[in-house]
């Protein structure tokens, strides 16, 4: 008897529940990877939108009036033109934070495949309309801003449904090791961002839109017809398929009573959606919500300022800048993988984002280290802590609470994703290296509200009580002496 190849061999080896497994941890890690590869391309045009145009060659025939900003795009030719892109950037994020709390209340009683798929489709159909501004001459800065919102909005729909997704089919054991290498997404979704909105970005910006809304799109459509969401789908076909058999014996049987009960097992496969109030009690959920606002605050500052910093103090072209903005992803790819891998081995999740956090501080100008000690924490935070919360005993099986809690912790961070790009907007005026040290101040705090959050709160109450207390004293001394 011939024996099978080995290829075969392999494949057979696997449980169904395996390829399923697999199948949806590259279905999602391709999903997530699209939302980043279609925020990116903001970060990259900045340089474009304002430029010193006076080392740019003008055309002959064309009529210049202003020497220095002859070759920005309007409304950004103006000398607030960092405020402006720190408007535009905040009109996404704040956006974004403020429907991710609620974007885990529509995941919970929607169907996550239909939630998913139009979030992305939608989301590519706003990218598209902000690069055809450039085709369609727009110089609106409301414009520009209502995209950014709209598409801020219909993105909160990608973090809930991915996590909940992957949490439903993988345990608990290699959570943060499975969940390290798949939250790499973000850092390649960062990167192909960079490199395709860098292709474009010299000759007709608006490409750098498009290109990625056509592929989000795309992706929205699989997500339609491949994405399992939870094992229990799977089951519930077997679980049809045998209920419909019992009934037909039932009914030749003359049993006709006991049909309302056959089908009474499916029930566990369906989950009932918890109340915001009951997932903000989990031990837990609070620190890590504040300890993630300041570390997206830094991660996202890098996000969206890194190719307009390197190309204004190291002179690079567009392109050039933000090919090596990647650095801050690649290092963001190997931290998240660390990160998870050191808290499977030692169980100790929050340790290992304050032992991060704290080596992050003084290596933020360094990019490659810098990207792998900020993001990942951020990384572990948003997927293995989110999912090791949102199954907690405590919530009694109920598998949809992990898109609700996904969304309260992310939505907190995301709170800092938006001030630190407004943060850096309003700073940068004054000198790049202000807004260091405003990046450096948030991993500090980052490390001090995971470590003792109830302490500091306890700390500043009696300071503010004395504070008032010496206030009354002096007060009442001014009175007693010169009224």
């Amino acid at each position: 008897m011939r024996s099978l190849a080995p290829g075969i061999k392999l494949i057979t080896s696997f449980s169904r529940d395996s390829w399923y497994r697999f199948f949806i941890l590259i279905l999602t890690f391709v999903f997530y990877t699209t939302y980043h590869l279609s925020r990116k391309p903001i970060s990259i045009i900045k340089s474009q939108l304002h430029r010193n145009c006076s080392n740019v060659i003008h055309p002959a025939d064309l009529n210049i009036t202003d020497n220095d900003t002859w070759c920005d795009w309007a409304p950004f030719d103006q000398n607030n033109y960092q405020n402006l892109f720190g408007v535009l950037d905040n009109c996404f994020l704040v956006a974004y934070a403020i429907g991710m709390f609620f974007s885990g209340m529509f995941g919970e009683r929607l169907p996550l495949r239909y939630y998913l798929s139009s979030g992305m489709i939608l989301s590519g159909l706003f990218t598209v309309l902000f690069g055809l501004g450039f085709y369609w001459q727009i110089h609106s800065l409301w414009y520009y801003c209502l995209v950014q919102a709209l598409n801020g909005l219909v993105q909160t729909t990608g973090w809930p449904a991915v996590v909940a997704c992957v949490g439903n089919w993988f345990g608990k054991g290699k959570r943060g090791f499975i969940m390290g290498i798949w939250n790499s997404h973000t850092s390649v979704g960062n990167i192909l961002g960079s490199l395709i909105a860098g292709v474009y970005v010299s000759s007709a910006w608006g490409l750098s839109f498009i290109v990625p809304g056509i592929i989000i799109a795309s992706a929205g459509v699989i997500c339609f017809l491949f994405l399992v969401e939870s094992k229990s789908h799977t089951l519930d076909i077997y679980g049809e398929f045998a209920c419909l058999c019992t009934q037909a014996v039932y009914r030749i049987r003359n049993r006709r009573e006991t049909e309302t009960n056959c089908c009474q097992d499916r029930s566990k496969y369906h989950n009932v959606t918890i109340a915001k109030c009951a997932v903000f009690m989990l031990q837990g959920v609070v620190e890590f919500s504040l300890c993630l606002l300041f570390a997206k605050l830094v991660s996202y500052t890098f996000l969206y300022w890194l190719p307009l910093y390197i190309a204004n103090v190291a002179h690079f072209d567009p392109k050039k800048a933000g090919d090596l903005s990647t650095l801050f992803d690649v290092g963001g790819i190997v931290g998240g993988i660390l990160a998870g891998l050191i808290s499977d081995y030692s169980g100790g999740r929050a340790t290992t984002c304050c032992a991060m956090l704290i080596i992050a501080a003084p290596m933020v100008s360094m990019l490659l280290w810098c990207g792998a000690l900020v993001n990942g924490p951020y990384a572990l935070i948003t997927t293995a802590v989110s999912a090791d919360l949102g199954t907690h005993e405590c919530l009694r099986g109920n598998s949809r609470a992990l898109s609700t809690v996904t969304a309260i912790i992310d939505g907190t961070g995301s709170i800092g994703a938006a001030v630190g790009p407004l943060l850096a907007g309003l700073i940068s005026p004054t000198g790049w290296n202000n807004v260091f040290y405003m990046l450096i101040s948030a991993d500090v705090l980052a490390c001090l509200v995971r470590l003792q959050l109830m302490c500091i709160i306890i700390f500043v109450i009696i300071h503010i009580v004395d504070s008032i207390i010496v206030y009354n004293i002096i007060h009442c001394l001014l009175l007693f002496l010169f009224v």
